[in-house]
């Protein structure tokens, strides 16, 4: 009998304290609270634990485990983004909140004392070691290269296409990006460059086939490495391309033409950052050019590692730094920034040909990765594309050059 009436209290609290709603909410015992401002998106609670999730964790945390374990769902994920952005609910009373809070209570009390999701990551050791990042990054692209294969485009690159250039389509608008970074670093047959983060080779084989340049490519995912090993072996290519699992502060002394790092910066972090120019500085020939694109915050006052979702489902110690952080630690190294170019606007068209792509596949992705894991790249790739649309992040190229 609780279960059937449960959730009544709790409906009434918020259709009094909320009069004004651009959302719908459907309980699992069949109570409903209907939108007031048009249809809105409607959120189920399918289960009391998805209540108790948001109690135990309030904010981004408990609303994430909530969905990834189901008991909480749907309809519309932009629209429900679109509602947690525009959405201005009215203050409420001491009162207000205390009846709102007993209701919630109430509500989510024979759910229990939910437990975590199993995927819910939390690493251990020193924030941005080699050690944790080598984990953290095996966290996020051991998922499979067939389930990454899903929503990327065929040459396998995971990181900002552009279309501001004329590009219609996800491959024309990567093959755009490639041949941006190849001719901001001058390639040059018999140049010798270093790819950091190298992925599935996307760069590494593009420059070696069309610009005869030798690529030493690096990456922390053991699957990574194995794909983009086969791919070089299948482009003919396999004499100009090494690929190896290292970590950028362990490679040994040598001297590049050229590094390109594309999408590799997020995971340095604040702690880290000046290491990592100095490291790339190091590396690169004098008169070499580095170019540095990287996802970026644009509140300079936002701490990303607060976002325990992200860290903890999508991208463990992800860390995009202010534009102004990576330039200042550029020039700590002994770097000259020649070049800044910011692709935002590019970087939410390509999250959504990617949203959209992995949409097409969502069954073949539940058999591969599982349901969990399939809604948490749903929610994140969602969310990254409303953070770029939204102006809360952005992605920038930097061009910087070694003295000579």
């Amino acid at each position: 009998m609780a279960l059937i009436t449960a959730s009544r209290p709790l409906g009434s609290e918020l259709q009094r304290v909320f009069p004004s709603r651009p959302f719908n909410v459907r309980f699992w015992d069949g109570n409903a609270v209907a939108a007031t401002e048009g249809d809105g998106p409607t959120f189920f609670v399918r289960r009391p634990t998805a209540l108790a999730h948001f109690l135990s964790a309030p904010g981004t945390l408990g609303l994430g485990r909530a969905y990834v374990d189901g008991s909480l769902a749907v309809d519309d994920l932009d629209g429900a983004f679109l509602v947690v952005d525009e959405w201005e609910p009215p203050e409420l009373a001491v009162s207000d909140r205390v009846r709102l809070g007993l209701a919630l209570v109430a509500a989510a009390a024979p759910g229990g004392l939910p437990r975590r999701p199993g995927l819910e990551l939390i690493l251990r050791g020193q924030l941005h070691s080699a050690e944790r990042d080598a984990a953290a990054v095996r966290y996020h692209y051991d998922v499979g290269n067939e389930f990454f294969s899903l929503f990327l485009d065929e040459s396998m690159t995971y990181s900002c296409a552009i279309f501001s250039r004329g590009a219609t389509t996800l491959q024309e608008a990567q093959r755009t990006k490639l041949d941006l970074v190849a001719s901001k670093l001058d390639l040059k047959p018999g140049m010798r460059i270093l790819d950091v983060g190298c992925g599935w080779g996307s760069f590494a084989i593009h420059a070696a086939t069309e610009y005869g340049v030798e690529v030493v490519g690096i990456t922390l995912s053991e699957q990574q490495a194995e794909l983009a090993r086969e791919r070089v072996a299948q482009a003919g290519v396999a004499e100009k391309i090494e690929i190896r699992v290292q970590d950028y502060r362990r490679l040994p002394q040598a001297s590049f033409d050229a590094i390109a790092s594309i999408g590799m910066a997020e995971h340095v972090g604040d702690r880290q950052a000046d290491v990592y120019a100095q490291t790339l500085f190091d590396l690169l020939k004098p008169g070499g050019v580095l170019l540095n694109h990287a996802i970026a915050a644009l509140d300079p006052g936002a701490d990303p590692l607060e976002d325990l979702f992200s860290t903890r489902y999508v991208f463990p110690d992800g860390e995009p730094l202010p534009l102004s952080r990576v330039q200042l630690a550029l020039e700590r190294a002994g770097f000259h920034s020649e070049h800044v170019e910011g692709f935002r606007e590019d970087y939410a068209e390509t999250l959504r040909h990617w949203a959209r792509r992995l949409d097409e596949h969502i069954e073949r992705a539940e058999e591969l990765a599982g349901v969990e894991r399939t809604r948490v790249w749903r929610l994140y790739l969602r969310a990254a594309g409303h953070g770029f649309s939204t102006g809360l992040t952005a992605v920038y190229q930097v061009k910087a050059r070694r003295p000579l």
